[in-house]
């Protein structure tokens, strides 16, 4: 194949593309089937248990909602919406920012912390039978090199900066 001209994109060959639809597929696969474990176990999508989980890890159980929104790669409406089904459910409560008054914390309550380790269990067991159990040692830690590395490509430089709607 000819180079690319600056106005043309570098397209990709026929083994990245295989490469790159093989990735897609198996990462819609994998979430179509933690979403459905999630709900039929916990009723909730897996975007909400990895709400809970984030939040279960922060410090008191509380995350400011643009930290929550910038961690979950979700828009603040979107987190929004999350949240109210969440507060609806019991398992989240909004607290007010005392040096911000426009400010939110989520915060989870002990009947979130109690879905979530009912939660758990399964959803760990579909991670472990979905990709852990199919992959060798070796296999597993270059899968975790090669994500770090991709993650740490698409970082913003500062918190936020690829986020406008958090300015």
């Amino acid at each position: 194949m000819a180079s690319a001209s600056a106005d043309e994109p570098q397209w990709l060959s026929a083994e990245e593309q295989l490469t790159w639809r093989s990735y897609v597929h198996a990462t819609t696969l994998l979430e179509d089937h933690m979403d459905r474990q999630l709900q039929r176990d916990a009723g909730m999508p897996h975007v909400y248990y990895g709400l809970l989980v984030k939040l279960a890890d922060s410090s008191r159980r509380r995350l400011r909602m643009t930290e929550l929104a910038m961690h979950a790669k979700i828009t603040r409406s979107r987190l929004s919406h999350a949240i109210a089904r969440l507060e609806k459910n019991g398992w989240v409560r909004r607290e007010d920012c005392p040096s911000d008054k426009r400010g939110q914390f989520a915060v989870l309550t002990d009947q979130g912390l109690e879905v979530l380790k009912k939660a758990a269990p399964g959803h760990v067991s579909i991670v472990r039978t979905a990709v852990f159990d199919r992959l060798t040692p070796e296999q597993q830690k270059s899968l975790g090199e090669i994500m770090e590395i991709i993650a740490k490509g698409l970082q913003p430089n500062e918190a936020g900066a690829d986020l406008p709607w958090l300015r």
